[in-house]
């Protein structure tokens, strides 16, 4: 079996810096962020700052951030509406998109304690739809399912009013992170009806880049030794079978 081969920290950063990365290649990373995350009046800055072009309308970012917002807050028909005024096709020609901002219509009434309504929503609105896509259907029973508990402890779900008694995978329909979830949804959506990818380029180079280093690192195929990249500090760590000649005594990590 031949010896794993080991790059110390000094090979590696100078491997790393032999790589020209244009500024212009980077300002656009960040503009293609801010676009995609919707931060329009960073975006106009940093396009006169730069001079690099956002490729969009700006007024289409405010636009899906008021879209967002009415989600994030929990007012789906007012996030319906807007989507329907961008663009009708949008919801029209994506039925599963529209049955889960229809089922978040549905937690919404379940979390503020109207029974009655949501009742009458879930079988005119979205039983309806279960027929048509079966495989939707168990969202919806997840869903009603909220109907078993005490409306008040669901109403407050994350106080103490009776909201321990909820199964994690349903309470979980409650949480802020579901109504990010619908939101990030109809976003993308938004975004593909433009012409745009639903994530920003940056996000997906780090993805290659993970990937790059599990498929070079010692637990992939490549089985080599070498600094990783740390995302929550910037900083590249060398491996603990790593030295260093040049710095024996110094930090596991360098500052890119």
């Amino acid at each position: 079996m031949s010896p794993r081969r080991q790059i110390r920290r000094s090979e590696w950063e100078k491997s790393l810096n032999d790589v020209q990365i244009s500024k212009a290649d980077l300002n656009r990373l960040v503009m293609d962020y801010l676009v995609i995350e919707g931060y329009k009046d960073a975006a106009e800055s940093y396009a006169t700052e730069t001079g690099i072009s956002p490729q969009v309308d700006l007024e289409s970012i405010a636009n899906r951030m008021t879209v967002r917002s009415a989600i994030q807050r929990g007012d789906i028909e007012e996030a319906i509406g807007r989507v329907n005024e961008l663009d009708p096709e949008i919801l029209d020609t994506n039925p599963v998109l529209f049955f889960r901002l229809q089922q978040q219509r549905l937690i919404e009434l379940i979390r503020t304690g109207k029974v009655a309504e949501a009742l009458a929503f879930a079988a005119e609105e979205l039983a309806p739809r279960g027929e048509e896509h079966p495989e939707l259907l168990p969202e919806l029973e997840r869903t009603m399912a909220l109907l078993v508990f005490d409306t008040p402890g669901i109403a407050s779900v994350g106080g103490k009013s009776g909201s321990h008694s909820l199964p994690t995978y349903i309470s979980d329909l409650l949480t802020p992170t579901q109504r990010l979830k619908t939101a990030g949804e109809l976003n993308a959506a938004i975004l593909a009806s433009q012409s745009q990818g639903k994530d920003p380029k940056l996000l997906q180079l780090l993805r290659i880049l993970t990937f790059g280093e599990h498929m070079l690192g010692t637990e992939g195929p490549g089985d080599v030794d070498f600094p990783r990249l740390d995302l929550s500090s910037a900083t590249l760590k060398r491996s603990n079978a790593l030295g260093d000649a040049d710095s024996p005594s110094r930090s596991d990590a360098m500052v890119l």
